[in-house]
């Protein structure tokens, strides 16, 4: 099913599966700055936010990224952090180390847009990620998802705080 969400106020489509608060977070592939595969599997029986970005090159890209490292050494250990993006590996590793970001697991798309077509994110026209942040709590049940209606924004931080509490 296709989905629209705005860049530049100009609508764009997302496509891929569309999940629902109350759905089995599905599995996918993704790539760390090292270039190690990592799935959603791999965090099994902790709470994972999932935080979406088209490009850390952006600045509301590269502040969400800052905002959440920042918070996650707040968190418990049980609580794990996810970026992802379409961003290349070599990409993300330079951006992790320039803003200090060692908080949060920053993941790459990149390769099969594994992530973006099991969570119905994939922006058809760009390949890139919509904007979004995602809870799956310890059993990978969707709590929350919050897609941001226009990519350049950002996303309500504050209520993504409060719904993770609530799984916690």
């Amino acid at each position: 099913m296709e989905r629209k969400v705005t860049l530049f106020g100009n609508p764009v489509t997302l496509i891929g599966n569309e999940v629902k608060v109350g759905d089995r977070a599905p599995d996918f592939l993704v790539l760390d700055k090292d270039l190690k595969e990592v799935k959603l599997s791999d965090f099994k029986g902790k709470i994972k936010l999932i935080s979406v970005t088209p490009s850390l090159d952006t600045p509301v890209c590269d502040l969400q990224a800052r905002t959440f490292n920042e918070r996650a050494s707040k968190l418990s250990e049980d609580i794990v952090i996810l970026n992802i993006s379409m961003d290349l590996p070599f990409a993300i590793a330079r951006f992790c180390s320039a803003a200090g970001i060692e908080k949060v697991k920053v993941l790459s798309d990149h390769r099969e847009a594994s992530f973006g077509l099991a969570y119905g994110l994939l922006i058809k026209e760009l390949r890139l990620l919509s904007r979004a942040v995602l809870i799956v709590d310890k059993d990978d049940i969707i709590r929350y998802i919050e897609i941001v209606p226009e990519v350049t924004n950002h996303p309500d931080y504050e209520r993504a705080f409060e719904e993770l509490s609530k799984v916690t």
